[in-house]
């Protein structure tokens, strides 16, 4: 399955909020440098959905807010 997801970078806590049509507001506690965003982003679904870290992969728009991510199941 795929997501699209818009990342908000530096929040005070992480939070999933769905939007519409399968978007996902994230919002995750780390800076958006050196990948710390995206790694903390995988942890943060991997929870929520409850899939395994390796379950979860951004397809596209890896130094973006706006990504999709792909979900195996």
């Amino acid at each position: 399955m795929r997501l699209s997801v818009t990342v908000i970078p530096n929040a005070r806590s992480p939070r999933v909020e769905p939007v519409s049509g399968g978007h996902l507001r994230v919002a995750v506690p780390a800076p958006a440098r050196e990948g710390r965003a995206n790694a903390a982003l995988i942890d943060i679904l991997a929870k929520h959905f409850g899939i395994p870290r390796s379950g979860i992969r951004i397809v596209r728009g890896a130094s973006s807010r706006h990504k999709v991510v792909q979900l195996k199941e």
